[in-house]
């Protein structure tokens, strides 16, 4: 490794064009809203710039997407390297979960449409038919999760033999999940001259290895300590005296008018809490594995548009999940482990932007939420609080209107026909035919009722 560089979390002096960005890359960075590069920015993009492997240590919201995203499509526009037609994209991104692969691929697409660049995203949980008409298409770069790329290699569908340029982003999540095996199978797929840069917040868990072995005298660039939280956020630990209190706390810090995501720990309860704040006049949506692609895509759409103002997750989303202006984190659950626990709260203070995380606890909690908030090197002292305290009302804010929870859908009759003067009289025929099938018989004789209202039930039964 040939030397490191540290940054405090500010905003820099110097341009995109100051460091060696080009003109169109920095006009549709500029059009965007975005005029001053970040820190992990200033430090990395000359390095990067140059072909250099860089290994960068940055916190989540402190835009290591647009460090390893500039100098890929800024490389890939002037490389003298034609391109190699159907399926053999020369640029690859390596994500550990749909969520951050499409969040990339969202930050990228304008920056490449500028220099006639493609890009296309590759995972699972969906049909497979469009990534590989996307790769039939030709595409110079593929934003991928390990699983769903190596199933079409392994297909015949991709080759990454003509791939320049290699960004594994949050490897420690891609090893906390298992993928490093396939990472490397990978790596080993492209060739050794190309660029690569590797983004994780800790070296941990067999991320040093892929390190050692796949970059060759890599540049480090860190923001701050790689364990420190953001300076813009601010951790609460909010004690409720019992399981009631606690839903109250909820539904209290719930209530506010700006954005704000809740954490729990399994997917069932994410769920219901969504259902429960919406019955309640808080219009909230969950995320979690249970979902399909197409709605967690349109949960997370309603969030970002304000549709809904709450989004109730499990850790799936603590990664990968960038929505402008949320101001408030809360661990309903707090999480098993440290890391975990720092990912969650990135949701909010992205960017330089201010915000609030609160961990909701029990007394029985106390010891394992002070040695989890001691690994992660936060401070924070426990109040005792109720959903009326001072403390809990300044988080709330302004309190938002009651919004009504549309009406559930009515499930149709097995049949297809609406639920309606039909499944009552069917109701009122099946309890008829019971009523009379338990009529007295004489020994030997036939049912009264069997040709019509035993046989009326029985086709019932068969549809």
């Amino acid at each position: 490794m040939q030397n490191s560089h540290e940054s405090n979390y500010l905003m820099s002096s110097k341009t995109f064009l100051d460091l060696g960005v080009p003109a169109k890359i920095a006009a549709a960075l500029s059009a965007q809203g975005i005029d001053s590069p970040f820190p992990i920015q200033v430090d990395s993009l000359p390095d990067t710039l140059a072909g250099k492997d860089v290994l960068g240590r940055g916190k989540t919201g402190s835009g290591k997407t647009l460090a390893f995203g500039i100098p890929m499509i800024a490389r890939l526009a002037t490389s003298a390297i034609n391109k190699q037609g159907a399926g053999k994209p020369r640029g690859l991104v390596l994500a550990p979960t749909r969520e951050l692969a499409t969040q990339i691929t969202n930050t990228l697409q304008p920056l490449a449409a500028a220099m006639n660049l493609r890009v296309t995203t590759i995972f699972g949980g969906v049909s497979q038919n469009r990534q590989v008409q996307a790769l039939r298409d030709g595409v110079d770069i593929i934003v991928a999760t390990p699983g769903r790329l190596e199933d079409l290699m392994g297909q015949g569908l991709l080759k990454l033999d003509a791939i320049e340029i290699t960004v594994l982003d949050e490897a420690d999540h891609m090893a906390d999940l298992g993928f490093l095996p396939g990472v490397t199978r990978i790596l080993n797929a492209t060739p050794r001259t190309g660029q690569r840069l590797l983004f994780s917040a800790t070296l941990d868990n067999g991320v040093k290895r892929l390190v050692d072995k796949f970059l060759q005298n890599q540049v480090m660039h860190a923001v701050d300590d790689a364990n420190s939280p953001v300076a813009q956020m601010t951790h609460h630990v909010l004690e409720a005296a019992d399981a009631d209190a606690k839903k109250a706390l909820v539904f209290a810090l719930a209530s506010g008018t700006g954005r704000r995501i809740l954490f729990m720990r399994t997917k069932h309860h994410a769920k219901k809490l969504a259902r429960s704040l919406t019955q309640a006049g808080i219009p909230a949506v969950d995320l979690h594995g249970n979902l399909s692609q197409a709605a967690r895509d349109r949960n997370l759409e309603a969030f970002s548009a304000g549709k809904a103002r709450v989004l109730v997750a499990t850790d799936v989303a603590a990664r990968g999940v960038h929505v402008d202006g949320v101001d408030l984190v809360i661990h309903v659950d707090p999480p098993a482990e440290h890391k975990a626990y720092l990912h969650r709260s990135g949701r909010t203070a992205r960017a330089g932007a201010a915000g609030d995380v609160v961990t909701i606890s029990l007394p029985t909690q106390r010891k394992d939420l002070a040695d989890l908030l001691s690994k992660a090197k936060i401070l924070v002292r426990p109040q005792a609080v109720t959903e009326k305290s001072p403390q809990v009302i300044a988080l709330i804010g302004e309190v938002a209107e009651y919004v009504k929870p549309a009406p559930p859908a009515a499930k149709p009759t097995p049949s297809g026909k609406s639920t309606g003067r039909n499944a009552q009289r069917k109701r009122a025929m099946r309890e008829s035919g019971k009523g009379q099938n338990q009529q007295s018989r004489t020994p030997g004789s036939r049912p009264k009722t069997q040709s019509a209202t035993g046989g009326q039930r029985q086709r019932q039964n068969s549809r």
